[in-house]
């Protein structure tokens, strides 16, 4: 009988985890979307409610931003510029926990066009970016990003 009772409240335990996880992957969802819609809107003003404070962001040519205040500063300068007007269209989206409390997610997507400084037209782009997306204090927000062109 015992081990009966251990197995329902195992199951029940377990089920009550994988219950959990759709709305895990639907929050961590929600923060990378967001973070695309700031890049389709060119405005990061609410970044704070799918960032952490220690943001790290690496763009496509290997610059390396750290802190949520220098990553913001970047993209503003960058979408004020090189990327004003530009859109991306998510492809394919994946996520995967690595814990409880850390997912990563990878998504491709396909930029309108833009020119970079060193004069190279990228047009039709696609790209594919990690995002390390952790729980803090309940909430699911981007501790990390790293952006890569897809070679043709």
């Amino acid at each position: 009988m015992r081990i009966l009772i251990s197995a329902l409240v195992g199951v029940v335990f377990i089920g009550g985890l994988l219950a959990q996880r759709p709305n895990n992957e639907e929050q961590v969802r929600q923060a990378v979307q967001s973070f695309h819609a700031a890049f389709n809107s060119h405005d990061f003003g609410s970044a704070e409610e799918y960032t952490t404070e220690d943001w790290n962001h690496i763009n496509p040519f290997g610059g390396w931003t750290r802190g949520r205040d220098a990553v913001l500063k970047e993209l503003k300068e960058v979408h004020s510029t090189l990327l004003k007007g530009v859109s991306s269209t998510i492809e394919d989206f994946s996520v995967r926990f690595a814990s409880p409390d850390v997912a990563v997610v990878t998504v491709t997507s396909r930029s309108s066009t833009f020119i970079t400084p060193d004069g190279v037209r990228h047009e039709n782009e696609r790209s594919i970016r990690t995002f390390v997306v952790v729980k803090r204090n309940s909430r699911w927000l981007i501790m990390q990003d790293q952006n890569t062109f897809i070679s043709r």
